[in-house]
């Protein structure tokens, strides 16, 4: 909260009021909808499919450990945050556990997490709610990127200014 919440908070409820302005020919035409009922085997199942994939998440940061701590510490805040760009096609959580290391201060820190949140939204594979959200709501990737990327743009010089320039 003391790390991103002034700047999380505001673009919650800018976004908010974007999505108001959006004409109903704009948005999904269907509902969302449950094909079959959830099991309690199901929810236990994805439970460990969780717990599998943030396991491999912290060994995936140990191992890049040494790449990070040689390489990554010494780039300017700045520069990591365009970097993290990349987020729109690779998973934000992926490359959170791989860049981030104790030995960063908090502007490399915030910089790093502010570039991989509003970035990660721009295209389907950023981040797996998107992914769910266009599989269940069947959004094809060039209507997304459609909106998200000039969105996306637009929202990442506007952090970059608020991050490190207000």
């Amino acid at each position: 909260m003391k790390l991103l919440g002034w700047y999380v908070f505001p673009g919650i409820l800018i976004l908010g009021f974007l999505s108001t302005l959006i004409k109903p020919g704009m948005a999904a035409k269907t509902t969302l909808t449950e094909d079959k009922p959830e099991m309690v085997k199901d929810i236990f199942v994805r439970a460990a499919k969780v717990y599998l994939f943030v396991m491999a998440l912290i060994f995936l940061g140990k191992g890049f450990k040494p790449i990070i701590d040689t390489y990554v510490v010494q780039m300017s805040a700045k520069g990591l945050y365009w970097i993290n760009i990349v987020s729109a096609i690779l998973d934000n959580a992926t490359l959170t556990a791989a860049e981030i290391t104790p030995k960063m201060d908090i502007v490399h820190i915030r910089a790093i997490l502010m570039g991989l949140l509003v970035s990660g939204g721009m295209l389907i594979p950023g981040n797996i709610p998107n992914i769910i959200a266009a599989g269940k709501l069947n959004i094809p990737s060039r209507a997304w990127a459609r909106l998200g990327i000039p969105l996306g743009l637009v929202l990442m010089l506007g952090y970059f200014l608020a991050v490190f320039w207000i």
